[in-house]
């Protein structure tokens, strides 16, 4: 069955557009909280308040919209996600960036996951990674632009700016799924397939390999959720960078991932899977150990580019890996949501334990922290892998 063209695109111009505008606050956000007197843990916070929520109600909606379809819970995360960020340019404390932070999370857990589960159920056999893979461009694309934007923006005229120029971009997304993305139902009769049942996340959770997904993700995650809520913080405070500057060192890391999620999705439809996901997490590790090194503009640069290239080599084969447990359990938004659901842990967890680690022991303390998460997570991924007597996301076995 070829991919619905239509509905791919209009997916991936939306989440492009709205993930451009996520990413044009997400490094000013840190610098703008140190400003309102913030100290490490409420930044942590802010960043992990966005986390929080998503965390509690992505598990919900991702069962929900194999019940009531992907539409309309997508279209009303979108409106959401455009109130709040027009709230942004009149906060002026942090307990309403807080407030804020929490309410984009709440609508992020249906916008994200359940446009990831509509592209799965449309997704052909065996072009799992491909698919996903050319899908994520549209996720990383979006967080590539939006910090060096964002950067620009505040540069030229303020923070405020960034605020609302985030607000109407997610207003574009909006538009365009409610009125070119088709409701489940016309697309049922197109040929699409439909969803037999919304499975329980503990039924999920319990299959091995499905875990070992789940806590990779997570693991992963927390890396990153480290680096982007105090990465800028040390752009600016230790090494005195501009904006714009900090935008591009974010940007660094987003754009590499972004540009190999196409190719490394087309080999995961050819290589074994899991071997890619190791090569993953083993360069994230060393990545993030080299972060913990870099005392210049360039070596920020170099450690955030390969900690991207560990994201763009896992990446594509996780969501394949996905799509196919998705098709098999019958549960493509169950699964997707469990998925998001330790992508949001990780993003959570990660600003909170860097802050409280800044806290009691050193700024230095947290990117070695990060460091053990991601080779915990790695470890946990093979050793399931390797008790599975067959290996079913080596594409030898699959064909």
């Amino acid at each position: 069955m070829p991919i619905n063209r239509k509905i791919f695109i209009t997916l991936f111009m939306a989440v492009f557009v709205t993930t451009i505008g996520a990413g044009l606050v997400a490094p000013l956000l840190p610098v703008y909280a140190h400003e309102l007197g913030a100290g490490a843990f409420q930044i942590g916070l802010i960043f992990g308040a966005f986390s929080l929520t998503r965390s509690i109600f992505v598990p919900y909606f991702g069962k929900l919209s194999d019940r009531k379809g992907k539409k309309p819970l997508l279209t009303t995360g979108l409106f959401i996600y455009f109130l709040l960020s027009l709230l942004y340019a009149s906060s002026n404390s942090i307990q309403t960036l807080i407030l804020l932070r929490l309410g984009q999370g709440f609508a992020s857990a249906m916008i994200l996951p359940v446009a990831q589960s509509y592209v799965g159920m449309i997704t052909p056999a065996d072009k799992e990674g491909q698919t996903m893979g050319l899908f994520n461009i549209s996720l990383y694309g979006g967080l590539s632009i939006g910090p060096l934007l964002g950067g620009i923006v505040k540069d030229s005229f303020n923070i405020q700016a960034s605020f609302l120029s985030m607000g109407a971009l997610t207003l574009v997304g909006f538009l365009l799924c409610i009125s070119l993305l088709p409701s489940e139902r016309y697309a049922n009769k197109e040929g699409l397939p439909g969803q037999k049942k919304a499975t329980p996340y503990l039924e999920l959770i319990k299959d091995p390999l499905i875990f070992s997904l789940f806590a990779f993700r997570a693991c992963f995650t927390t890396c990153i959720g480290i680096t982007w809520a105090f990465l800028p913080f040390l752009a600016d405070t230790m090494l005195g960078l501009s904006s714009s500057a900090i935008g591009f060192v974010v940007m660094t890391n987003v754009l590499v991932a972004g540009l190999f999620q196409a190719p490394m999705g087309y080999l995961a439809d050819r290589l074994s899977k899991k071997y890619l996901i190791l090569a993953g997490g083993v360069l994230a590790l060393c990545s993030i150990l080299y972060l913990d090194m870099a005392s210049s503009f360039g070596e920020l640069i170099l450690a955030n580019a390969l900690l991207g290239l560990a994201g763009g080599i896992s990446f594509p084969a996780i969501m394949a890996m996905g799509v196919i447990e998705g098709r098999r359990t019958g549960a493509m938004g169950s699964l997707m949501g469990l998925l998001a659901l330790g992508h949001s842990i990780g993003m959570l967890a990660g600003p909170i334990i860097a802050g409280l680690a800044i806290d009691i022991f050193s700024f230095d303390s947290i990117f070695i922290l990060g460091a053990v998460i991601v080779g915990a997570g790695t470890i946990v991924f093979i050793r399931n892998q390797a008790n599975q007597k067959l290996p079913r996301y080596d594409t030898l076995y699959e064909k």
